[in-house]
């Protein structure tokens, strides 16, 4: 039997993607650089290779099941767990590592999210492979470390401890900050001893069902009730109840900034988290003048360093823009300063409160 597993993350909303990330459409469903694959149909299609469609689950909002089917038909339903509410990574992870240590109590999981970009996709693979290995042998929580561009403040911060006999590339974690502020980040990629923290984790469902008993107790009761649910016909009406009663809280914080098991495994996979409107220009090749044109014509004049993208058979016009995102979907019109763009997430909450959620 193949106890390997993967739980894919795809429940997210996207919001600084917006407004090409839609409530009804986020951007984990979207194909971004017009491969013809959206950004989960690649992390499916790059997992393939490691872990059979059988072991793959897929964690995602309710509204969003249709989509799930439409683009991945090749996972059967039962693997498509539909949470009935917004409760961050942790409680998402929690159910998955429930379901699937109900159907097979030796299994390791590979926990990724939907919507990154990885390049280097056979480096990534061999990346997993060691990842797996090492917490088949160990009872410990294993993260993707990447090393540091700048001093960003979205992402966890991992402080390299003792390397791992055995495991070249694994160290012992010897701190987990997440989401540091500025002075703290500068502080952290100048030592040089601190990886971001990619997302991507490896455990097995033992070792992560242990963690959460002993750092998020309020999380671990509540699933913990639903024991003989699981994998049964039981278990949705089971998870209708207790997922909307769990705190809302990501696994870095309930578990991982706590955890004195943790571990991570440094790589360059050629990654990014395609978090943001920049992140995106950062990753899409550019022309001589450093402009990105996402899936649409454009005729530009003195325009520099900026993003172009629009859904549709339009053109856009533009002159004289330096440095701005003008991206058009549906209902929607956005033009931004890219180094702003940190900004989004705030100006998507503003256009809800002023003209509902059509807009959205």
């Amino acid at each position: 039997m193949n106890h390997r597993y993967c739980v894919i993350m795809c429940g997210g909303v996207g919001s600084r993607f917006w407004p090409f990330s839609r409530n009804d459409r986020p951007k984990q469903f979207l194909d971004f650089f017009g491969t013809g694959r959206s950004l989960l149909q690649m992390t499916v299609d790059r997992i393939l290779p490691l872990i059979p469609a059988d072991n793959i689950i897929l964690v995602t909002n309710s509204a969003y099941a249709g989509i799930i089917r439409e683009q991945l038909p090749e996972i059967k339903e039962s693997n498509i767990l539909l949470e009935p509410a917004r409760r961050n990574t942790a409680p998402c992870i929690c159910w998955a590592a429930h379901h699937i240590t109900a159907l097979d109590p030796e299994a390791t999981i590979v926990t990724l999210p939907s919507d990154h970009l990885i390049l280097k996709e056979e480096t990534f693979r061999e990346v997993l492979e060691e990842g797996q290995t090492f917490v088949e042998r160990n009872p410990s929580l294993l993260t993707i470390g990447l090393r540091p561009t700048s001093p960003h403040t979205g992402y966890g911060y991992i402080q390299l401890g003792a390397p791992v006999e055995d495991f070249p590339g694994i160290c012992k974690v010897k701190s987990f900050t997440e989401k540091p502020d500025l002075e703290m980040a500068k502080v952290f990629v100048e030592s040089g001893e601190f990886y971001w923290n990619s997302g991507m984790f490896l455990w097995s469902g033992r070792a992560i069902l242990e963690a959460f008993a002993r750092y998020a107790p309020e999380i671990a009761n509540i699933f913990d009730a639903g024991d003989s649910s699981y994998a049964t016909p039981e278990e949705n009406s089971f998870i209708a109840t207790a997922f909307p009663a769990s705190p809302s809280i990501s696994i870095d914080y309930a578990i991982m900034e706590k955890a004195s098991n943790v571990f991570v495994k440094t790589a360059d996979i050629g990654w990014s988290d395609l978090g943001s409107w920049k992140a995106l220009y950062e990753t899409s090749p550019k022309n001589h003048e450093g402009n990105v044109t996402q899936g649409c014509k454009a005729l530009l004049h003195d325009c520099r360093n900026s993003v172009f993208a629009v859904n549709g058979d339009k053109i856009i016009v533009a002159a004289g823009l330096e440095g701005y995102i003008v991206a058009e979907n549906d209902n929607a019109l956005l033009i931004y300063p890219v180094a702003e763009e940190q900004k989004i997430r705030q100006v998507v909450n503003d256009i809800r409160a002023r003209f509902g959620e059509d807009y959205i």
